[in-house]
């Protein structure tokens, strides 16, 4: 058998780490649900998990609904009826717990030395995700690293970073699509007078609001995000004077991805 390449052993190496941070959010995630099923939370929590789930089974399916392992992961949203066929409608803590065995799979698979049936080949990296709605083109390939970046601090805990860089793209990105809109008519909007880039972030947030921009996500933004630029000191650095709860900086993450979709309502 020919020596594996340093370069897919890296490869598979970064997508164990991933995996294995995934199952051990979806263990929390279905804590959660056992503690409270109706929980507004726990439903919340489980569809960003399930969400972050379906683009790494796409990524290791190398974007093939055909392949073994996308199949298993749509089939976990499936109940059976006592007839055999398959019926929408599982429980939310069932399909999680279907989805932690999808995700058992994938370990078994890129732990085998061959490696081949899951790891597309064409593919050296996880594709980052993509920013194309952002109006300047300069912008695109930093919120797209910032991105990977907060979704890497989240997995590893590092909440302070995680909700701070999620801010830092959630301001980014409305900031540019209000400057897109312009001032002119974003003064029909309310918009106070001077540059947009001199307003607060609260009101970048309102007046995009208010323009039809974005819808209402950002009302569940909570408290240490909202005032996330007292976080940093005169230099720019990120010297935290409070410590970041894992729910804050989840939330903002998620407040994030839905303004995402509302900036690029074709995603």
């Amino acid at each position: 058998m020919q020596p594996m390449d340093e370069s897919l052993r890296a490869q598979i190496e970064t997508y164990l780490s991933h995996v294995d941070a995934l199952i051990r959010r979806g263990g929390q995630v279905r804590e959660m649900l056992a503690a409270d099923p109706s929980s507004a939370s726990a439903m919340a929590a489980t569809r960003t998990w399930q969400e972050d789930c379906g683009i790494t089974v796409n990524q290791l399916s190398g974007g093939s609904k055909a392949h073994w392992l996308a199949r298993s992961f749509s089939e976990a949203f499936l109940m059976r009826s006592g007839a055999g066929p398959a019926v929408e409608g599982a429980a939310p803590a069932e399909i999680v717990q279907r989805l932690l065995g999808v995700l058992e799979q994938a370990v078994a698979s890129l732990s085998q030395t061959d490696n081949g049936p899951v790891i597309p080949a064409s593919s050296e990296t996880p594709p980052p995700r993509r920013f194309e709605f952002v109006h300047n083109p300069d912008l695109r390939p930093i919120v797209e690293q910032a991105y990977a970046d907060s979704r890497r601090a989240l997995e590893q805990d590092d909440y302070n970073l995680a909700l701070l860089t999620s801010c830092g793209i959630l301001e980014a990105l409305v900031t540019d699509a209000l400057e897109h809109r312009g001032l002119s008519a974003l003064a029909a909007s309310g918009a106070p007078a001077g540059k947009i880039p001199d307003w607060s972030f609260e009101t970048r947030l309102a007046v995009a609001e208010r323009a039809g921009l974005i819808r209402s996500g950002c009302a569940r933004l909570p408290a240490a995000a909202r005032t996330y630029r007292d976080y940093t000191d005169a230099n720019g650095e990120q010297g935290l004077k409070a410590t970041v709860s894992a729910r804050d900086a989840r939330q903002t993450g998620q407040v994030l991805r839905v303004v995402m979709r509302d900036l690029d309502p074709g995603r």
